[in-house]
C-alpha cells in the first residue's frame, strides 16, 4: 500500500458494511470519495474471497517474458563482486545501466556497504525471533591513554622517556558487554580485569539490568575464555535464571564468530538477517550455530 491511499483496509470494510446496510453503490462511492467502479471492485472481491479479498495484492505480473535471463543476471552479479557501479557494469556486460541497477536491486546488492570488502560477497546476518532468546557476551581489551593524549597527539616518539615508561605501566581496561540478539539492546561496563570474579559480578548486574527492561535470557553465547568456561559465579548466575551457555568451538576462527555484535562475514559476528554465511564450519555448527554446554 502506498503512503497515502484513498482506501485502507478499514475504509474498504466500511464500503462493504454500507452496501450490506442497503446503501446504493453511487451513494457509497460519493461518501468515500471514490468511483462507483471502485465500489463494485471491492464488493466483487468480498463476495468471492471474503475479508481476505479486501487486503492489498501484489502488483507484480504473473509472467515477465522480457525479463533478463538467468545467465546474464549471473554475469552482472559476478561483476558486482569487483565492487563496480551500474555505469561500469553496463560497459562490461553490454546491458543498459537501468537494467544493471534493477538486477542489483532485485538481489539486494545495490548498496556497496552491504558487501564484504575483501571478498565482495553479500553480508548475510541473522536475528533471533524475540528478545532474550540469545545474548552475546564478550570482553574488549583497550590500552589506557595517559593524561594529555597518546600517540595520536604526540607521535610514537614525541614524549620524554619517563612518560613512555609511565605509559607502559598504565595497563589496560576491559569493556565487558552483553547484547540481546533480537533488539540489539546492550549493557557494557568498564572494568579493571577479565577475571572469573569480575565476569561473574558483571553478568549478574547485566542480567538484572535486562530483567528490569523485560528481557530474560534463555541462552548466552560466549567465546572459550577461561572465565566463561570455568567461572562458577558466571555459570551460577545463568543457572539462576534458567539460561544455558553456548560457545564457539575452539577450532573455529578465534574471535571471528562472536566478538562484536555488528560485524560482517565470514559469518562471524552477529547480524541482522535470518541467514548466516558459513564457509568452513562443521555441519553441526551450520545447523545449530553453536554447541550447548
Amino acid at each position: 500500500m502506498h503512503p497515502r491511499p484513498r482506501l485502507n483496509l478499514f475504509g474498504r470494510q466500511l464500503l462493504i458494511d454500507r452496501l450490506e446496510q442497503g446503501w446504493s453503490a453511487p451513494a457509497v462511492a460519493e461518501s468515500a470519495g471514490v468511483s462507483r467502479a471502485t465500489v463494485y471492485k471491492w464488493r466483487r472481491r468480498f463476495r468471492v474471497e471474503g475479508l481476505a479479498g479486501l487486503a492489498d495484492r501484489s502488483s507484480r505480473p504473473r509472467r515477465s517474458p522480457h525479463r533478463l535471463d538467468a545467465g546474464r543476471e549471473a554475469t552482472v552479479l559476478e561483476l558486482r563482486r569487483r565492487r563496480l557501479g551500474p555505469h561500469r557494469l553496463a560497459a562490461l556486460s553490454g546491458l543498459p545501466r537501468s537494467t544493471c541497477y534493477r538486477v542489483l536491486r532485485r538481489h539486494q546488492l545495490h548498496r556497496l556497504d552491504w558487501l564484504d570488502r575483501p571478498t565482495g560477497r553479500p553480508i548475510r546476518r541473522y536475528e533471533m525471533s524475540r528478545p532474550g532468546e540469545l545474548g552475546h557476551m564478550d570482553v574488549k581489551k583497550l590500552a589506557r591513554i595517559p593524561d594529555g593524549g597518546g600517540h595520536f597527539v604526540h607521535g610514537r616518539r614525541g614524549r620524554p622517556r619517563r612518560d613512555r615508561e609511565k605509559r607502559a605501566r598504565l595497563g589496560y581496561d576491559y569493556v565487558h558487554t552483553l547484547i540481546d540478539d533480537h533488539s540489539r539492546l546492550a549493557f557494557s561496563e568498564l572494568l579493571r580485569d577479565e577475571s572469573a570474579m569480575s565476569v561473574g559480578q558483571f553478568v549478574r548486574r547485566a542480567l538484572a539490568w535486562f530483567g528490569a527492561r523485560g528481557v530474560r535470557f534463555t541462552a548466552v553465547m560466549t567465546d572459550n575464555a577461561w572465565a566463561y568456561r570455568y567461572g562458577r559465579d558466571y555459570q551460577q548466575a545463568l543457572a539462576e535464571i534458567g539460561a544455558r551457555r553456548v560457545f564457539i568451538p575452539p577450532y573455529s576462527p578465534p574471535d571471528q564468530w562472536q566478538g562484536g555484535a555488528l560485524q560482517s562475514h565470514p559469518a562471524g559476528r552477529v547480524g541482522l538477517q535470518p541467514a548466516l554465511y558459513l564457509r568452513s564450519a562443521p555441519a553441526w555448527l551450520a545447523r545449530g550455530l553453536a554447541a550447548p554446554v
